[in-house]
């Protein structure tokens, strides 16, 4: 099986626009929002989000990055990349909605990680979870409350995300596992 692109840089704009739309649906507005990027690639779509969001309403709404690299509970069995700096806004969280953003929802293992970070910074009102890419394959009881699109693939395929702000290019791949 080869690479093939799910996603262009036009459809992750329209993804972004509406889970921007229906954060501020379900949330009746802006006010008491926290939004909050996984790095790496989570952290550039909560920016892009956030200012979506700011745009439709007229209000900044607070954007902050949450590594959960040392909260992950494989990291025995997965190498994984240094720690990225956390950075909450002035206001913190306590009483806000958090939405967590990343980039792609798979097993559900980083979610769990950000739910026990943001045990350790404060206590919102409500977490919510926006993903660009839900693939399913879930090993915990996690669902995202916004998805950009939803991807089925098998367990070996690998789904590639590329941001601009990242990668210098825009797109969703899927790639097989013998590619």
């Amino acid at each position: 099986m080869s690479t093939r692109t799910v996603l262009h840089e036009a459809d992750i704009a329209r993804a972004l626009t509406r889970i921007s739309h229906e954060i501020l649906e379900s949330n009746r507005g802006p006010h008491g929002l926290v939004i909050l990027g996984i790095p790496t690639r989570g952290v550039a779509l909560a920016n892009r989000i956030a200012t979506l969001i700011s745009e439709f309403s007229g209000t900044v709404v607070p954007v902050g990055a949450l590594d959960v690299t040392m909260y992950r509970d494989d990291l025995h069995r997965n190498p994984t990349r240094a720690p990225q700096p956390t950075s909450i806004p002035a206001g913190g969280i306590d009483g806000a909605v958090v939405v967590l953003v990343d980039d792609v929802l798979f097993s559900g293992r980083s979610i769990r990680a950000a739910l026990d970070a943001i045990q350790d910074i404060g206590r919102p009102a409500a977490v919510r979870l926006a993903t660009l890419v839900d693939r399913g394959h879930r090993q915990l009881p996690i669902r995202p409350d916004f998805v950009g699109k939803n991807l089925p693939s098998s367990s070996d395929e690998r789904v590639n995300v590329r941001l601009a702000e990242v990668d210098g290019e825009e797109f969703v791949t899927i790639q097989g596992a013998d590619s």
